[in-house]
């Protein structure tokens, strides 16, 4: 039996045993490379964890994969997807239509595509605008959000799963145990998926996880906010992180199996790696609250892969994003405030 890091030759497939096995669907334009869809062999047939980006290029590699893995796109029995985000909900839509499958998805992730499907193209404008705004962003950053046309964006469309991941249930994957748990923080409606199976290689420790980006071998999942706009709860989706990876830890599998990179063992590891991640960044940027600072002033300082300046615009509103995430974190846990009456607000340390 080949190891999670034996590779079928001339394919992108990889075997990780017992009916499990993983295809790399490329990611265009993206330093990630591809997004790693797991196909699990069921008595109905294959069930699909994650999908991919809607790509011609990755719908031909998944379904060469498929074909490598003695199946079919028209033999897929249904789509677990981890959460909303494109690379990994993307080709779900083309793939019910071409089987058939059901597609599933966590009730807070199907929310924020719900709304996705529902949001005009001026309204999304409109709502980034005030969003930066609020957060400090300086006028030439914004300006191109109000001049720019208000026609459809891309992934403004996408496939509306049509059944709910329930936390703690068991999916409906006949002849498999592969329980679902619910890990937001990199959204609101992650999940990782339990497969409540011996170890092939028996490694070690609980079955092995469908780790989604909650745990990923090398990367720091991204935790920004999916916030609704005509909702005014005030959100702490860096505490939920945390809160889900110590959950991973005491869940304690033999072996995690992401959606990017490469499976690996010794989960419990990796997340004390992240837990003290993040508390490093936690405590740094106390010391940068000595003075108040926007959330935009906050990310120009933090420390990211690369400068500030040489950070593209859009992945800059992903930074001020994170940057606010750990400023709730702060504010929860009484470390720091934001400033009253502050117009943008600043938080300062407590």
């Amino acid at each position: 039996m080949k190891s999670s890091q034996d590779r079928e030759p001339g394919t992108t497939v990889y075997d990780h045993g017992g009916g499990v096995r993983s295809v790399e669907v490329p990611i265009p334009d993206n330093p990630l490379g591809h997004t790693l869809v797991y196909v699990v062999d069921t008595d109905r047939g294959p069930v699909l964890v994650d999908t991919g980006w809607d790509d011609p290029a990755s719908w031909e590699a998944l379904a060469e994969g498929l074909t490598a893995c003695g199946s079919s796109i028209t033999e897929v029995h249904g789509v677990v997807v981890t959460h909303h985000h494109p690379d990994h909900h993307g080709l779900s839509g083309r793939v019910r239509e071409a089987s058939g499958a059901w597609i599933a998805m966590h009730a807070a992730d199907l929310a924020i595509v719900r709304r996705t499907r529902e949001t005009r193209p001026d309204r999304w404008f409109t709502y980034m605008t005030a969003k930066l705004t609020a957060a400090g962003a300086p006028e030439d950053h914004v300006a191109p959000l109000r001049t720019a046309p208000r026609r459809a964006l891309p992934g403004l469309s996408p496939a509306l799963p049509d059944r709910e991941i329930v936390p703690g249930e068991l999916l409906d994957l006949p002849g498999r145990r592969v329980r679902a748990i619910w890990t937001p923080g990199h959204t609101p409606g992650h999940v990782c998926l339990h497969l409540e199976e011996e170890h092939p290689a028996q490694l070690p420790g609980h079955g092995r996880l469908f780790s989604g980006d909650h745990v990923l071998p090398e990367i720091t999942p991204h935790i920004g906010l999916y916030e609704d706009p005509d909702d005014a709860t005030v959100t702490d989706p860096l505490g939920d992180y945390l809160d889900s990876l110590e959950r991973v830890g005491r869940l304690a599998p033999a072996e995690i199996l992401p959606a990017h990179q490469h499976a690996f063992t010794d989960a419990a590891a990796r997340v004390r790696q992240l837990l003290t991640h993040h508390e490093a960044r936690l405590t740094g940027l106390l010391s940068l609250l000595a003075e108040p600072l926007t959330p935009w002033q906050v990310a120009e300082r933090m420390e990211w892969n690369r400068p500030w300046d040489q950070i593209p615009y859009g992945s800059r509103n992903i930074a001020v994003s994170e940057a606010e995430a750990h400023l709730r974190r702060l504010v929860k846990q009484g470390r720091a405030e934001a400033v009253a009456g502050s117009e943008p607000v600043r938080y300062v340390a407590v």
